[in-house]
């Protein structure tokens, strides 16, 4: 029986690699000048923040240091992101506190989807930075995607198109009671 460390390599070892280090001068010096950096007042986490109507953003809950709210172009139906109230796009520019009130807050989500759409799993995350595949990358935005078997398919590949099984509204309906519930999840 093989390791995963052994299967790596033997997948490693089966295929081809290209070395180009004429293009490393490219990457260190790619978009120097616009690192995709927002400030507070353009930054479409911060705009959100300052609404009062937490449907319209389809926020779910606030904290006093968080904020969850689903995503506007989601991955999958009920997908959401913790956020700091901070403009921070780093892990090490936030608190100790702040870090583990997001990390609480994923936790909180993870079992509010489970009671109320019943996924068969998770993808929890961040995309760090520009080539970390940050949309947004100077506002540090944790992912929870509930996911089931058998909810992807093709269509990303050959059409460019992800679809997604249900509106936001109708989601952020659903979920909304165990975001507002004062009992507890579990």
């Amino acid at each position: 029986m093989h390791t995963w460390i052994e299967k790596a390599k033997e997948f490693g070892e089966h295929m081809d690699k290209i070395y180009a280090p004429w293009r490393q001068s490219y990457i260190e010096n790619i978009d120097k000048k616009n690192n995709g950096s927002l400030d507070v007042k353009e930054c479409v986490f911060c705009v959100a923040f300052q609404e009062k109507d937490n449907a319209k953003s389809f926020i779910l809950k606030r904290t006093e240091l968080t904020v969850t709210m689903l995503n506007v172009y989601p991955y999958i139906g009920g997908h959401l992101m913790v956020l700091p109230y901070e403009h921070k796009g780093e892990l090490f520019e936030l608190t100790g506190e702040v870090r583990a009130a997001i990390m609480e807050e994923v936790n909180f989500s993870i079992e509010a989807l489970k009671k109320s759409i019943n996924p068969h799993g998770f993808n929890v995350g961040l995309n760090l930075g520009d080539a970390g595949g940050g949309g947004i990358p100077s506002h540090l935005h944790m992912h929870v995607l509930p996911r089931w078997h058998g909810d992807t398919n093709f269509m990303p590949l050959l059409s460019n198109t992800k679809p997604v099984s249900c509106s936001i509204e109708n989601i952020y309906e659903q979920l909304l009671p165990f975001f507002i519930s004062k009992k507890a999840i579990k």
